[in-house]
C-alpha cells in the first residue's frame, strides 16, 4: 500500500518517523532485533453455520442469522484486513432451501469482492446438495458429494463433503477417501488445509455424539503423514480445538447462535449470542487460529497501525515480510510497516 509523500520529501520512506528512516538506512543491524516470526504466508477467514432462511423470519423465532452475517461483513470490511479466501464450513442454509443460498450469495459475494477474497463453500448436514449446487456453485443439481480442491496462491484448500443426505451425522465414503488419497499423493507448495463440516474430534456435549463424524479411523489413515497442516470444521456451534491423526483441528463457532458450555453436565442449551468467526494465519512453520467475536463492544484502548509501526521501529524490531508476494500488504498490521523492503528470513 502506498502513502502520500510529505512535502519536501521525495523518497519512498514517506510516512516514516525519523527513527524509522534511521533504522532502514543504517549500515549495520547489530542493535536490531528480527522478530521471531515473519509475516504470515497466507490469511484466510473461517466462518461456519450461518443457518440462513430464505425469507425475513427470524431463525427459531428469535435469532437474526442474516443480521449477524451482515454485521460481520460490515465490521470486517472496515478493518482493512485483506484475506485471500473466505472458507465456509457448512450448515449455510438452515433447511437447505434454494432461496437461502441465493440470499447468502447476495450478502457474501459483494463482501468478498470488496476485500479481494475467493469464496470457498462447504456442505453441512442442514444443507441440501441439489439446492447447494444450483444456488452457490451455478451447477446442475445432483446429490453426489461436493468435494473440491482450491489453489490459494500455493496453499491447497481441500473441501470434503461429510454430509449424509437425510441425516445429521457425518460420514466420508470409501470413494471419497480414495479421491482424497489421490489428491494428497502430490504435495502442494505451501501444504494443504482440509475443510469439512463435521469435526473429527470428541464432542464435549453428549447430544452432539448422536451427530458426530462416524468411521473417523478411515479418514485418519489417509491423513496421517500427508501435507495437511490444519483441519477447519464447524457443526458444534462453539469454538474448540484438538488434534486428529497428528493434525491440528480448529472448529469455528456459528455466526447464528451458539452452544452454552456452562450448561449442567450432560445437558445442552443453545443461546442467542456469543457468535464468532476465525482468522486463519498460515506461517512457514505453523498455523494460527484466532477466534473473533461478532458485534461492537466498548474499547479499552486503541493503537493505530501507524503508531504500532512507529513503536516497533523505535524498539528496533524488524518483522520480515511473507514469502508469498500475493500476501504483501494484505495482512492486518502490515500496512505502512517500515519492514516492507526486508528480504524474507528463512
Amino acid at each position: 500500500m502506498s502513502t502520500a509523500t510529505p512535502e519536501g520529501d521525495s523518497t519512498n520512506t514517506a510516512g516514516l518517523t525519523a527513527r524509522q528512516r534511521q533504522l532502514q538506512n543504517r549500515e549495520t543491524v547489530t542493535d536490531l532485533r528480527i522478530a521471531e516470526h515473519a509475516r504470515p504466508d497466507h490469511f484466510l477467514l473461517h466462518l461456519s453455520d450461518t443457518h440462513l432462511l430464505p425469507g425475513d423470519d427470524a431463525l427459531y423465532g428469535t435469532v437474526d442469522a442474516e443480521g449477524n452475517l451482515r454485521r460481520l461483513a460490515a465490521e470486517f470490511e472496515k478493518s482493512g484486513s485483506r484475506p485471500e479466501a473466505i472458507v465456509f464450513t457448512g450448515d449455510l442454509a438452515d433447511r437447505g432451501e434454494l432461496g437461502a443460498y441465493e440470499k447468502l450469495r447476495s450478502i457474501v459475494e459483494p463482501f468478498a469482492a470488496s476485500i479481494g477474497a475467493e469464496i470457498i463453500w462447504c456442505m453441512g448436514n442442514h444443507d441440501d446438495r441439489d439446492a447447494f449446487r444450483r444456488g452457490l456453485l451455478d451447477e446442475d443439481g445432483g446429490y453426489a458429494p461436493i468435494d473440491r480442491v482450491y489453489d490459494i496462491n500455493g496453499l491447497r484448500v481441500i473441501v470434503l463433503d461429510s454430509s449424509v443426505p437425510g441425516y445429521h451425522h457425518g460420514e466420508v465414503s470409501r470413494e471419497q477417501i480414495e479421491w482424497l488419497r489421490d489428491v494428497l499423493a502430490t504435495a502442494a507448495p505451501h501444504g494443504s488445509i482440509l475443510a469439512m463440516h463435521h469435526p473429527p474430534i470428541p464432542a464435549v456435549l453428549d447430544l452432539a455424539i448422536t451427530v458426530e463424524l462416524r468411521n473417523q479411523q478411515r479418514l485418519a489413515e489417509v491423513l496421517r503423514g500427508s501435507d495437511v497442516r490444519s483441519i477447519l470444521a464447524g457443526h458444534l456451534h462453539y469454538s474448540t480445538a484438538a488434534t486428529f491423526a497428528g493434525i491440528p483441528v480448529s472448529v469455528a463457532s456459528a455466526t447464528c447462535y451458539t452452544q452454552d458450555l456452562s450448561v449442567e453436565f450432560g445437558g445442552t442449551r443453545a443461546q442467542n449470542g456469543a457468535t464468532s468467526f476465525n482468522l486463519v494465519h498460515v506461517y512457514d512453520d505453523t498455523v494460527v487460529h484466532s477466534v473473533t467475536p461478532i458485534g461492537a463492544y466498548d474499547a479499552v484502548s486503541f493503537v493505530s497501525a501507524e503508531k504500532s509501526a512507529e513503536r516497533l521501529a523505535d524498539a528496533g524490531i524488524l518483522v520480515p515480510p511473507a514469502r508469498n508476494p500475493h500476501v504483501q500488504g494484505a495482512i492486518a498490521g502490515a500496512v505502512n510497516s517500515p519492514t516492507s523492503r526486508l528480504a524474507p528470513v528463512r
